[in-house]
């Protein structure tokens, strides 16, 4: 039963919940965690960790996604970045991670002008390939008419259409939309789409072909949306939801399972652990990969919402560095707040309430449980 809350007498809204006022219950068996599976397939491709790093300058370079891949992860290019807008951006990215906090959003306005290179769509896809990983890639639902050929001829192995906010229904009356379903039957490689927070606009981006949905709307740690849109939506309900239709959905389509990626307000291992117990079957992160020493942001996190042109809604945020990826993915870690071996938490957090793998640890039991600081 959903709890409506009255906001005033002309307003009621739901309770919803985030992912710290959650806790994860032990059930009656618990497991060793070498015996605990966190590998998930989408499509063809099959990963060792539920783990898709969020396509952010500061976190995802050619480097960082060949290294993502290799050490059991998906790491999608931004082609929206500074990769495709410059032969050679790590001047550019030093130089972002340098900048006085005042004049950060108006010089990252000033280094995205640059326009983006379609010669350098593929020669950044080629790079990775050549890698021998699996190879993924971001656009807007606004640059994805434009360069999504270049893209598929490229090789292209997963496409990711990511914004704050995507919708199988946009209106526009200046340009036409992108018809998501026409563009998904069309192509010949599985799309993950989103971010969306409610189980109706989730069912839709389902209906289209999807072969995975992004639950969030802007909502991690270098993003002001809230604060500048007023948009929120606890993730611990919106995984929730989207879970929801995902299950309704299987049943609709004759069995077409989408898969569901929590994207946003993961800073810890607990979380990760929580937003899978919601009803994900992969996390998309961006801050704790920041901290890596590899890390293209040198320490510093920023997404392409913090340069939007008009209505910056993100800023660049510092979080210093702890340790390499594989530290931080798989560790040892030296630290006792979550940032550090995130797999191995989720391991344990698997094995200590019983689960043995992804699928079986989303039937774990939840609390509400109040937030602790």
């Amino acid at each position: 039963m959903m709890t409506q809350v009255e906001i005033g007498r002309g307003k009621t809204g739901r309770r919803a919940y985030a992912l710290d006022e959650i806790g994860l219950v032990p059930s009656r068996r618990t497991r060793d965690p070498e015996e605990v599976s966190i590998a998930w397939q989408i499509d063809a491709y099959r990963f060792e960790l539920p783990v898709v790093v969020a396509p952010m300058d500061s976190v995802v370079s050619p480097a960082t996604a060949i290294a993502i891949g290799r050490l059991g992860g998906l790491a999608p290019l931004d082609l929206e970045g500074l990769w495709t807008r410059y032969e050679d951006p790590s001047p550019l990215l030093e130089e972002c991670a340098s900048l006085d906090i005042e004049a950060a959003t108006r010089r990252l306005q000033e280094i995205y002008t640059a326009p983006i290179k379609e010669e350098l769509i593929g020669r950044r896809i080629q790079e990775i390939r050549d890698a021998g990983v699996t190879t993924a890639v971001r656009l807007s639902p606004q640059r994805t008419v434009q360069f999504h050929k270049t893209v598929i001829d490229a090789g292209v192995d997963i496409f990711v259409i990511r914004g704050t906010t995507v919708s199988a229904e946009h209106v526009s009356s200046k340009a036409e939309p992108l018809n998501l379903k026409q563009f998904i039957y069309e192509l010949d490689v599985p799309v993950i789409v989103g971010g969306c927070a409610t189980y109706t606009a989730a069912l839709h981006l389902m209906r289209t072909g999807a072969a995975g949905v992004l639950v969030g709307f802007g909502g991690g740690a270098s993003h002001t949306t809230r604060n500048v849109l007023g948009v929120a939506v606890p993730m611990a309900t919106a995984i929730s939801d989207v879970a929801a239709a995902r299950r309704d959905y299987l049943d609709e389509s004759g069995g077409r399972y989408v898969h569901v990626i929590a994207d946003g307000g993961m800073g810890t291992s607990g979380d990760i652990a929580k937003a899978i117990a919601c009803g994900a079957d992969a996390v998309m992160v961006g801050s704790p990969l920041a901290r890596a020493s590899e890390a293209p942001g040198h320490g510093f996190h920023w997404g392409s919402e913090a340069h939007h042109p008009d209505l910056p809604r993100g800023r660049r945020v510092e979080f210093g560095t702890v340790g390499t990826l594989e530290q931080i993915l798989h560790g040892p870690s030296s630290v006792a707040d979550g940032s550090m071996n995130l797999m191995g938490a989720l391991k344990r957090t698997m094995a200590s309430t019983g689960y043995s793998d992804i699928k079986e640890f989303q039937r774990v039991e939840v609390v509400v449980a109040p937030v602790q600081r």
